[in-house]
């Protein structure tokens, strides 16, 4: 009995260093940019707007954020489109080693990142003048998202029932007529599961863009964080925190929305 007692007090000790491990950061975040003196700590905030207003008076700040939604959201639009096409494609043609194929995709974008190719990358760039260019980079982060996404897809596509399909093809329905008037409704919960995934991945790279965009100001908000320091090297606690707060409004609505509205089920729209 003791025993048992003692096991169960360090399981509950385990649970509340966890959470307090979690917890701790998001405390901070939340109420250090209404501290007119932020430090390490967390206290309770003042609630003051100078923060913001400073926030408000850096010239690339609230640019920034926008560039970060125009690259997430062109990227996600377009992996969503192409992993849906792809993976209704092996998912209902029968071709030989495709299986194989698609393992054989996951497993070199997870051992080839764009850190590792990050030279050939560049070089393509150049050869195609999309150095310094928005749509350069919302390409190649595309093209380095697709291939996981891609074998994700599939999960979804394949749980769909194809006698939805003959329906339509008997009422002389054409593929592209199937696809977006029988296929997406059913697999909607994939297709948004798929674009936060894109936008998580593209909101929080900072290392594509910075070598990717020398222009300032078509820089996303993960670089820009970058510069919120002094010329010494410390952090400038009242921008970080504020810049921080702000940074993680788009992505936590985004989810709560989604997660509200569709879910994220691995499985397709049809229960059989």
């Amino acid at each position: 009995m003791t025993r048992f007692v003692l096991h169960r007090i360090g399981f509950y000790v385990l649970i509340a260093v966890l959470l307090a491990f979690f917890t701790v950061p998001l405390l901070w975040l939340a109420s250090a940019p209404f501290t007119s003196d932020p430090t390490y700590q967390v206290r309770l905030p003042d609630f003051t707007s100078e923060n913001f207003r400073a926030i408000l008076d850096n010239p690339y700040a609230l640019g920034s954020l926008w560039n970060s939604v125009v690259l997430a959201a062109g990227t996600a639009v377009l992996v969503v489109v192409f992993a849906a096409l792809a993976a209704y494609a092996l998912s209902r043609v029968r071709l030989p080693g495709r299986d194989a194929l698609l393992y054989t995709l996951l497993l070199l974008s997870s051992i080839i990142t764009g850190t590792a190719a990050m030279v050939p990358l560049f070089q393509l760039a150049v050869e195609l003048h999309l150095i310094d260019s928005q749509l350069g980079l919302i390409l190649i982060m595309t093209g380095g998202l697709l291939p996981a996404a891609i074998f994700m897809m599939k999960d979804f596509m394949d749980s769909t029932p194809k006698s939805y399909e003959e329906s339509a093809r008997v009422f002389g329905a054409s593929p592209l007529q199937i696809v977006r008037h029988v296929v997406v409704p059913l697999v909607r919960p994939g297709l948004a599961t798929i674009a936060v995934w894109a936008v998580a991945n593209v909101w929080g790279n900072f290392l594509m863009p910075y070598l990717l965009l020398s222009d300032v100001e078509k820089q996303p908000a993960a670089v820009i964080m970058y510069t919120l320091y002094t010329e010494g090297g410390q952090a400038n606690i009242k921008l970080l925190a504020t810049f921080g707060l702000l940074y993680s409004v788009p992505v936590v609505l985004m989810y709560l929305f989604v997660s509200k509205k569709y879910g994220f089920r691995f499985h397709g729209g049809i229960k059989r």
